[in-house]
């Protein structure tokens, strides 16, 4: 008999809660439950998967790497930060954390997601992301890696060049326009403090009195304003909650400098992902329609950089 869709997306459901209960029992603080003790169910997870953990009256998240991330994700950075954010509760408690493997647990945190809808509805929440991004970055917390924005830039560029694809009209101006970015900051390093660098909305967790941040596969050392452009970016914050979270990650209104290097980061963010999707339309992935997930960031981007405060704000960083 041929086997129906549901049929199949049951095999699949009933294999990764197989994996999971097998990852378990090779976990010390598992190894001695009875399997009628530990309930699993699937959470999600696009490139990981990732399960709710009920045992003993006490709820847990497990983490399985994804094939294939090892490839380009470092484990053994990703340690650090999860096991230095976890001692600053910025993140939940890790209860064990294997690089070699990529299988994490952690407490759970009863809180809440969130979405860009979420974001723009729920009050004081972009207020709560600025708190505990200010938390972080005026920590003692010391990551393993550097994130390197224009490097990545060039990365991206460099693997370009050898793909044949079509290449949105006004690339050439942002790259030329980005280059200057680089050396203006350059010549006003900021201070290089710990950084999550990819924070989609799902990335914040928010019990209604305070944020948490997880996922910390693509953290490093960075400039902390990177955070903020990076989060109004990614969560699609509204220009209220833009505000709100800037005031509140400064305790109030930002210099004129610290405005510029978030307006920077905002149109960078959006150019870095522009190349990352043109490389993924290029290889021919599946998953989306990168071609069209490029063209909405880079049109970002431009928007950004044509904003008549653009230009002052920028300006601003290079005033003494």
């Amino acid at each position: 008999m041929q086997n129906t869709a549901r049929d199949i997306a049951m095999d699949h459901a009933a294999d990764d809660i197989a994996g999971a209960r097998a990852a378990l029992a090779r976990i010390d603080f598992f190894r001695s439950e009875r399997p009628e003790n530990v309930k699993i169910s699937r959470l999600g997870g696009l490139t990981n998967s990732v399960f709710k953990v009920d045992c003993n009256g006490d709820a847990y998240v497990l983490r399985l790497a994804g094939e294939g991330t090892s490839d380009y994700i470092d484990r053994t950075f990703e340690a650090v930060a999860l096991r230095e954010t976890a001692r600053l509760t910025v993140s939940p408690e890790v209860i064990h954390c294997d690089p070699a493997t990529g299988v994490v647990v952690t407490a759970w945190v009863q809180a809440m997601p969130m979405t860009t809808p979420l974001f723009r509805s729920n009050p004081g929440a972009a207020r709560r992301a600025g708190e505990v991004l200010r938390q972080l970055h005026s920590s003692d917390a010391k990551f393993d890696f550097q994130f390197d924005l224009f490097g990545m830039i060039d990365e991206y560029l460099a693997v370009l060049a050898k793909q044949p694809t079509q290449l949105p009209q006004g690339l050439t101006g942002m790259l030329a326009l980005a280059e200057e970015l680089r050396q203006l900051l350059a010549r006003r390093p900021a201070k290089l403090v710990a950084c999550h660098c990819d924070l989609l909305p799902d990335n914040f967790l928010d019990t209604g009195a305070r944020m948490y941040l997880v996922d910390w596969e693509f953290s490093g050392m960075n400039d902390p304003l990177w955070d903020l452009g990076d989060a109004v970016v990614e969560c699609g914050l509204a220009p209220a909650q833009e505000r709100e979270l800037i005031a509140s990650y400064f305790g109030g209104d930002p210099r004129p400098a610290d405005l510029g290097r978030i307006a920077i980061y905002k149109a960078m963010c959006d150019l870095l992902w522009t190349l990352w999707g043109l490389i993924q339309h290029a290889n021919g992935n599946p998953a989306d329609d990168f071609r069209a997930y490029a063209a909405k960031r880079f049109a970002r981007a431009q928007a950004v950089v044509r904003d008549r405060d653009f230009a002052r704000l920028r300006a601003a960083i290079d005033s003494p």
